[in-house]
C-alpha cells in the first residue's frame, strides 16, 4: 500500500444551498477533523452547485489525481439530486433498482404510517458494482465504488481509488461516515504507519509568541519527523504536535514535554477540553463554588460555565449587573464608587466581585465590566477597556485591566476566556496547585 504522506483524499460537498450561504457547510470541519484523528488527511476540498456539469467536472478531476473521494449532497429523490446518475454515467455504470434499498424504503415509510411518496423509490437507484451503506436515519443511502486510475506521481502502474457518496443531512452523514465509512477504508485503504497525534491548548498567549518560543527548542523533534501546528481562536491558541515518523510516540512525547516546559501557565488542557470544562473539574474535586456578575458579558460567563455537566454542584448562580442601578441594589456597589471611579473601572469590578462573593457564600466570585463599544469610549478610558476582578474567603482580592478592542461577540469572547483563566488560576492557587494546565 503506499505512503500516508501521498495518499490524497478529495471532499466535494454538493449543494446549491451551500453556495448561496443558507446553509452552513459544516461537513469540511467535521470530516476533516474525524479523518484527521484516524491518521487520514483530507488534501483538496470543494463546494459545488447541484448542476450535473459541475458535478462531473469536479469527481472527473478528483478520480484522477485522488486515492479517496468523498461527496455529500446530492443523493436525495428531487430533482436537484444528481449526484448518483452523473457518478454513474462519468464511471460508465449502469443505474438499477436494488430491491435491499427498496425494501428499506417501503419499512421506512410502514413505520410513519405513511405511504411512500411519489419519486422517492429512485433512491433506490444504485449504479453497477456498488456497495450500498445502510442509512439508519434517513432514506438516501450511501454508495461506494471502487475505480481505477493511473498513479502517475510514482510508478505509472493503474490503483485502485474508493469514491464514496454520502447524503447531506448531517445528522444522516455523521453516523453513517463515523460508524461505516471510516471502517471501510481502515480495511481497504489502510496507512502504512499510524498518526501520532496531541493538542494542547493555551490562553493568554498570542499565536506569534507561542511560534517565537517554540522555534528553536523543537528543532531537533522537527528533524526528527514532528510536524507542528497553530490554531488561533479568540484569546487562544491550539499547538498540534504530530508525527507518522518511525519513532512517532517518542518524537510526539519530546516534544510535548518541551512545549509544556516552556508554556506551562498558559496550558489549560488538551485536545478538545473546554476552559470552562476544566474549571468545572477544578472546583468539583475541592468541592468549592463560583458565583459570577458581569456586565459587559451580559452572562456569556454563566452560560459557559452552565453549559457543563455538572455545573449546578458548583456553580451558585451568577448577576447579570447591566446598569449602575443593578450594580448597586443586586451586590451592594458604593453608589460612591461609582460616582467617583465609574462602572468601568478597578474599584468597581473588585467591589462587584466581593459583593458577589458576600451575598452567596460561594468560596470564589468573578467579575467583569467595560465598555465593549463602538462608541463610549474616552481618552482615558478607551473601547475595549476591560477590568476583570476575582475574590475569594482564602486569597485577597485581584483586578485584571484588559484592552479588548474587537466587534462586540468577539469581545465578549475574549473577555471571558481572560475571566475564566483568572478564575483557574486563582482556584489552585487557593489549592496551593502550580496554575499551568
Amino acid at each position: 500500500m503506499h505512503s500516508p504522506v501521498n495518499m490524497k483524499i478529495e471532499l466535494i460537498n454538493i449543494g446549491t444551498e451551500l453556495m448561496a450561504g443558507h446553509v452552513l457547510n459544516t461537513h469540511h470541519m467535521w470530516m476533516a477533523k474525524t479523518l484527521f484523528e484516524s491518521g487520514y488527511r483530507i488534501t483538496r476540498q470543494i463546494c459545488i452547485d447541484d448542476e450535473a456539469k459541475e458535478v462531473r467536472k469536479e469527481v472527473e478531476s478528483a478520480v484522477s489525481t485522488a486515492d479517496i473521494v468523498l461527496t455529500t449532497g446530492g443523493l436525495g429523490p428531487t430533482s436537484d439530486d444528481l449526484t448518483r446518475e452523473t457518478i454513474a454515467e462519468l464511471l460508465g455504470k449502469t443505474l438499477h433498482r436494488d430491491e435491499t434499498v427498496m425494501n428499506r424504503l417501503r419499512s421506512f415509510f410502514e413505520s410513519k404510517r405513511r405511504e411512500i411518496p411519489t419519486g422517492v423509490d429512485v433512491q433506490a437507484d444504485v449504479p453497477d458494482g456498488a456497495e450500498v451503506i445502510i442509512n439508519y436515519f434517513g432514506t438516501a443511502p450511501g454508495l461506494i465504488l471502487r475505480f481505477d486510475r493511473i498513479d502517475s506521481a510514482t510508478t505509472g502502474e493503474n490503483r485502485k481509488g474508493l469514491l464514496v457518496m454520502l447524503p447531506g443531512p448531517p445528522r444522516e452523514l455523521r453516523p453513517m461516515f463515523k460508524d461505516q465509512i471510516l471502517p471501510y477504508m481502515k480495511q481497504h485503504s489502510p496507512l502504512e504507519k499510524p498518526l501520532v497525534c496531541v493538542i494542547l491548548r493555551t490562553t493568554g498567549i498570542g499565536e506569534s509568541i507561542v511560534e517565537s518560543r517554540l522555534k528553536e527548542p523543537l528543532k531537533e523533534c522537527i528533524n526528527d519527523g514532528l510536524e507542528i501546528g497553530f490554531c488561533a481562536q479568540p484569546g487562544m491558541v491550539d499547538i498540534r504536535l504530530q508525527s507518522q515518523s518511525g519513532d512517532a510516540e517518542q518524537v510526539v512525547a519530546m516534544a510535548r514535554k518541551i512545549v509544556e516546559d516552556i508554556l506551562s501557565k498558559y496550558i489549560y488542557g488538551v485536545e478538545s477540553d473546554l476552559l470552562e470544562e476544566r474549571i468545572i473539574q477544578d472546583l468539583t474535586k475541592t468541592g468549592k463554588r463560583v458565583v459570577t456578575v458581569e456586565s459587559c458579558t451580559g452572562g456569556r460567563i454563566s452560560d459557559r460555565l452552565t453549559n457543563i455537566p455538572g455545573a449546578s454542584a458548583v456553580v451558585w448562580g451568577g448577576f447579570t449587573t447591566y446598569s449602575n442601578e443593578s450594580k448597586s441594589k443586586c451586590i451592594g456597589v458604593n453608589p460612591q464608587t461609582l460616582e467617583q471611579f465609574g462602572a468601568v473601572s478597578s474599584q468597581t469590578a473588585a467591589e462587584m466581585a466581593e459583593g458577589a462573593l458576600k451575598q452567596s457564600g460561594a468560596e470564589f466570585a468573578l467579575s467583569v465590566t467595560g465598555i465593549a463599544g463602538p462608541s463610549g469610549g474616552s481618552s482615558e478610558k478607551p473601547i475595549g477597556t476591560v477590568f476583570i476582578g476575582i475574590a475569594s474567603k482564602s486569597l485577597s482580592t485581584r483586578v485584571l485591566h484588559k484592552i479588548n478592542v474587537f466587534d462586540r461577540e468577539t469581545f465578549k469572547t475574549i473577555t471571558s476566556n481572560q475571566a475564566l483563566d483568572l478564575l483557574r488560576k486563582t482556584i489552585r492557587k487557593s489549592n496551593h496547585e502550580p496554575s499551568s494546565g
